[in-house]
């Protein structure tokens, strides 16, 4: 069986960090706390799960932080969260299950991140990150913000999820004031970088220079695919902040150059159309979403509701205007299969129940 070290970085996270430790203890063979400057109860709250706790000078840069983390692990494995993510009793068992099974030629294990939800708790947002990952294997974090481990070695996938049950919002403008600091000292963007730069400029509501470092982005042909579909999605969000319409749909139709249509990109242009009033157009897209949310899953950032219960909700809007109430009505109870409790289902129910009646 392999030994697991968890490496956190933390600062003030007295709320949420004895939930977190709480749900990796059984995991974790050692902790490894570098604390960045916590003025709160932070330090005593991890001297009662591990004595391994260490000072590290905040410089603005995160990798920087991980990766004096990871050089404290000892163990075969190095796992890292965030003091806001959990473990949750069923990936728990997994984990231990994949403890205990894991090939020792394996050198990164990467997991499904849970990091979105709506307010009744149903996941609405996933992506995969590099959990686990061998240790004295010359891994190392980089990037200030929105940092990464490059993915090289003999690398699987877990079903193991980490989940995000954030508490506090993210300082406003943090990792913004990092990119616009490496704006100034000059720093070479790559890729990657332009890419999470312009997603915190669209976070931050400054729509004209994210499409700007979109573009220069994907102008670069360097980037991954799956953050080259995310970047036209977001282009197309910005544009219609700008109210430009025709470009948000050009934005979208983009993403098509580089892979097969994403479920996403598909119910945001059957939204551009069905704002049009152009209902048959919106339907088809809406139905093509519906159906490649069937397709297994890619690696990038997944919008669940966009892969089975939005589409099949505005495909019900879309018969109904048509005049076609049964196929309406059968697309309402698709919808309700992803979510049963959802308010429009239960209006559209009692509407097309109304509508009997009369």
């Amino acid at each position: 069986m392999i030994t697991i070290s968890l490496c956190m970085i933390v600062k003030n996270e007295a709320d949420t960090l004895a939930r977190c430790l709480d749900s990796a203890k059984e995991i974790a063979d050692e902790i490894i706390i570098a604390d960045t400057g916590s003025t709160d109860q932070t330090k005593e709250i991890a001297a009662a799960y591990t004595d391994r706790i260490y000072d590290f000078k905040w410089i603005g840069d995160f990798s920087a932080a991980r990766n004096f983390a990871f050089s404290k692990g000892t163990k075969d494995y190095l796992l890292w969260l965030d003091a806001d993510d959990v473990i949750l009793e069923e990936d728990r068992a997994r984990f231990l299950t994949l403890k205990q099974t894991l090939d020792p030629a394996v050198d990164i294990v990467m997991m499904p991140y849970y990091a979105g939800f709506d307010e009744s708790g149903r996941l609405t947002l996933s992506y995969d990150r590099e959990r686990l990952l061998k240790n004295h294997r010359g891994y190392y974090w980089v990037d200030r913000v929105h940092e990464y481990i490059p993915p090289v070695g003999n690398i699987i996938r877990s079903d193991c999820a980490v989940t995000h049950r954030k508490i506090h919002p993210t300082t406003k403008g943090r990792n913004l004031s990092i990119y616009r600091q490496m704006e100034r000292e000059g720093v070479r963007f790559t890729p990657r970088n332009l890419y999470y730069f312009a997603r915190e400029l669209f976070e931050n509501s400054e729509p004209q220079e994210a499409i700007r470092y979109f573009q220069a982005f994907i102008d670069t042909n360097e980037g991954w695919v799956e953050d080259i579909i995310s970047a036209c999605f977001h282009m197309s969000a910005c544009y219609q902040m700008l109210g430009d319409s025709t470009q948000a749909l050009t934005a979208l139709l983009k993403s098509f150059a580089f892979d097969r249509p994403r479920p996403e990109i598909c119910c945001q242009i059957g939204y551009w159309f069905k704002g049009k009033d152009a209902t048959e157009t919106a339907l088809f897209w809406f139905t093509l979403a519906a159906k490649l949310g069937e397709l297994p899953q890619e690696a990038g950032f997944i919008l669940h509701d966009c892969r089975g219960y939005i589409p099949y909700l505005e495909m019900c809007v879309c018969y109904d205007r048509l005049g076609e109430r049964q196929k309406a009505i059968e697309c309402n109870e698709q919808a309700a299969r992803f979510y049963p409790d959802s308010p429009a289902v239960q209006y559209n129910r009692a509407f097309f129940s109304q509508a009997h009646k009369s």
